[in-house]
């Protein structure tokens, strides 16, 4: 089995593949588009992307790719606790506090923005498109003052010297991450939690209450929404899709009979997938 996530070796996204698919061929991408549209063009069997942070919400390119562009279900939510490190070039280990730049992926800057602001205020932030990038690029370039914020392993992978542990805003930070396949797949985690079911809708055009009514349909039947999120449509400004997270246990027929009902009221909807959420036992350094 292909695997794709998105690299290089050494990010969370690795470590949610690996744990998740230990035996399979693990094929790293520059960047979630990549990674998606490997799967959907069918180099891998398997792909994993990261979709929503604790601290920073959701990863939007993920849900763009799999709203206008994927037609892959997703088939397994995976949970990963996260830290990040603060991280250097082993010959900049005792001048750190004088690093003239910081690397990492957007959403590990915005999670360390607290201590970026009060231990490197006014120190240049660059994105990267991966935190093990990041790492990967100081590790090669002994003589620049530049840091990584990225996980414990890719100090390991890249010879690098971590100076800040946890650098994150909140300890309890987590990413989720969901797998994608167009065929059924094993989760070598041992914890399988609750089903969900994803649902993108677009709402009945010029009807008042439009959005209350989509949600009632839920409501009524008592089906529990975990997560709805808006994002446009990219048609015209003003118009968006939602996002719908089911707690669908048990409840695949009453979940169909709303769908049908917001069909009915003019909606449009799709199901992205039904799948199980798992969760990485310890926090991933």
């Amino acid at each position: 089995m292909k695997v794709g996530y998105l690299g290089p070796v050494a990010t969370f996204t690795h470590s949610a593949a690996v744990s998740a698919f230990p035996n399979g061929e693990a094929i790293a991408y520059a960047t979630i588009p990549d990674c998606i549209m490997a799967i959907e063009k069918g180099n891998v069997d398997v792909a994993v992307v990261p979709i929503e942070n604790t601290l920073e919400g959701t990863v939007n390119i993920t849900l763009d790719y799999l709203f206008h562009i994927s037609s892959v279900p997703i088939v397994a939510e995976i949970v990963v606790p996260i830290a990040q490190h603060l991280m250097v070039h082993p010959n900049n280990k005792e001048t750190w506090h004088s690093v003239q730049k910081v690397m990492s992926h957007p959403q590990a800057i915005a999670q360390c923005h607290t201590f970026l602001q009060t231990e490197l205020y006014g120190v240049e932030r660059e994105t990267t498109p991966s935190t093990a990038y990041a790492a990967e690029w100081v590790s090669k370039h002994p003589d620049e003052l530049v840091a990584a914020i990225a996980p414990y392993m890719a100090a390991n992978q890249y010879g690098l010297t971590i100076v800040q542990e946890n650098a994150q805003d909140i300890e309890l930070n987590q990413t989720r991450f969901v797998v994608l396949s167009r065929n059924p797949v094993s989760i070598a985690l041992p914890d399988r939690e609750e089903e969900k079911t994803s649902v993108s809708v677009i709402l009945p055009n010029n009807m008042p209450g439009a959005l209350h009514k989509v949600l009632a349909t839920f409501a009524w039947r008592n089906i529990d929404m975990s997560k709805i999120e808006s994002r446009p449509l990219k048609t015209s400004l003003g118009e968006y899709f939602f996002l719908i997270d089911l707690l669908s246990d048990g409840e695949a027929k009453l979940v169909q009979n709303a769908l049908e009902e917001i069909a009915l009221l003019g909606g449009k909807t799709r199901t992205l997938g039904t799948y199980h959420v798992y969760r990485l036992p310890v926090k991933v350094k």
